[in-house]
């Protein structure tokens, strides 16, 4: 009998083309996305005189610095007169090519990580690469997913190869049912609160357990996309039937003959009964409460009736370094309970949580109330937003007094001029908190689409289950 194997052996031993002694192994590439950042690899590709090995294995998507607003204007919207090039040279590239390309005009174009799921390009058992961090979000429906810098793109580019180094397994196994309230994003904060921003280094991790069972494809996306922010390579969780569910039907997703084919192998798919991880770690998602972060990294987090911690009780120096720093910077005092803490903007969706299923959580806090700060959703892509507004979602942002805006990476990184004022303080449902992330000078505390919808609508850090209770 064989030994039992991890699904990352299993989909790792699948694309391997060759190993060299330094421990890399070449590996087969199935699906690669490039946005507007990769202008300077696919220059060094034309400087070398050279083409896109397999075109139609990669995908360009306009995400990152397409602009929310007067996209009805499309390129004529963009004002910026850089940022209009880099839209541009993405198209240029990807028609050199011969690359499908999502615009932003295209129907279907979004945040890259929506776009790929929800067009069934992004499968079981692929390696799927892109030149940003949050890859990771593919490894929701059974899939290798992980970031790549522009060196690798042009590699992948040529050759439709990678040289990597596999990493080590971990899995983290979160059990039991999660309460009412309780979301994919308190999920992974709490993950993070426990194992660090460098807990998962050197790791590709397996989420598994009832409660990750639990969560639909959109909120298993969720936890993977943060995997990064536990410095893990990748996330992952097995294919089952809602995977199967979710993919039927959609336009790259294999027909026919073809269909049954993929599912009888993505079926094969799941680590072995027995499998060894090199790591183990587990939750008890009956324990889990909402989150939210209080200073600057994703770590830095708790439920949200806690308090803003004293940095003097952290045992860690560098963590208790950190936590100082971070405290100065968001201007928060130890011992302050975290609904004390007053925002300035509320902001909904990024590719963490910009999908259907998270417009509707935040809808139905806010219908029939009012937000008390400025605030605006982005829907994760187009067509997302058009399912939103034919289920009349839209009505209730505008209703409550939220700005509905375009598709795009918006607030995240405020790389399109979505951004926070200097000194303001945003509810967001982004996946980092980092100093000057959301704009300079700004102050992010990350939660989930219902919780940001109720600060929004309280004006300060709110448990969204008293709203209902």
């Amino acid at each position: 009998m064989p030994n039992p194997r991890t699904m990352l052996d299993k989909i790792w031993e699948r694309h391997v083309i060759v190993r060299r002694g330094s421990g890399e192994t070449l590996l087969f590439v199935d699906r690669n996305f490039v946005h507007e950042g990769s202008m300077f690899a696919f220059g060094a590709l034309a400087k070398e005189d050279r083409k896109v090995r397999r075109p139609r294995q990669t995908f360009a998507v306009a995400d990152h610095y397409v602009p929310t607003l007067d996209r009805d204007r499309g390129i004529a919207g963009v004002t910026d007169p850089e940022v209009r090039n880099m839209i541009e040279l993405l198209e240029n590239n990807a028609r050199a090519n011969g690359v499908a390309h999502f615009g932003i005009d295209d129907p279907r174009q979004g945040i890259v990580h929506v776009v790929g799921p929800e067009l069934g390009i992004t499968q079981p058992g692929l390696i799927v690469t892109c030149g940003d961090s949050h890859t990771s979000t593919h490894g929701a429906l059974g899939a290798l997913a992980f970031g790549i810098g522009a060196s690798q793109l042009k590699q992948i580019l040529a050759t439709q190869c990678l040289w990597q180094k596999k990493p080590k397994t971990l899995r983290v196994t979160v059990d039991g049912a999660l309460g009412p309230g309780v979301g994919a994003k308190d999920v992974i904060l709490a993950i993070i609160a426990k194992i660090g921003t460098a807990g998962a280094t050197g790791y590709a991790i397996e989420y598994a357990g009832a409660a990750i069972r639990g969560l639909s494809i959109e909120g298993r996306m969720t936890v993977c996309n943060m995997s990064i922010e536990a410095g893990a390579r990748a996330g992952m969780v097995a294919p089952d039937e809602k995977t199967i569910a979710y993919l039927e039907g959609r336009d790259y997703s294999p027909k026919g003959a073809h269909w049954d084919q993929a599912v009888a192998q993505w079926r094969t798919l799941p680590s072995d009964d027995g499998a060894a991880f090199d790591r183990e770690v587990a939750l008890d998602a009956n324990a889990l409460e909402p989150m939210v972060t209080w200073g600057t990294s994703p770590e830095e987090a708790a439920p949200v009736g806690a308090a803003v911690p004293d940095p003097a009780a952290i045992g860690d120096p560098d963590k208790r370094a950190h936590a100082v720093q971070a405290l100065a910077y968001m201007d928060l005092k130890p011992g302050t309970p975290l609904t004390d803490i007053r925002i300035d903007r509320a902001f909904i969706g990024t590719c963490t949580n910009g999908r259907i299923e998270d417009l509707r959580a935040a809808a139905q806090v806010l219908k029939g109330r009012k937000v008390a700060v400025p605030s605006w959703v982005s829907p994760g892509s187009s067509a997302v937003k058009r399912q939103a507004e034919a289920e009349g979602l839209d009505r209730i942002f505008r209703e409550a007094g939220f700005e509905w805006r375009a598709s795009g990476c918006s607030s995240c990184v405020a790389m399109n001029g979505d951004s926070v004022p200097a000194g303001m303080r945003c509810a967001s449902t982004s996946n980092r908190n980092f100093e000057g992330r959301q704009g300079k000078g700004a102050r992010t505390h990350l939660m989930s689409p219902a919780m940001v919808a109720a600060a929004a609508v309280t004006g300060r850090i709110t448990d969204v289950r008293k709203l209902f209770s």
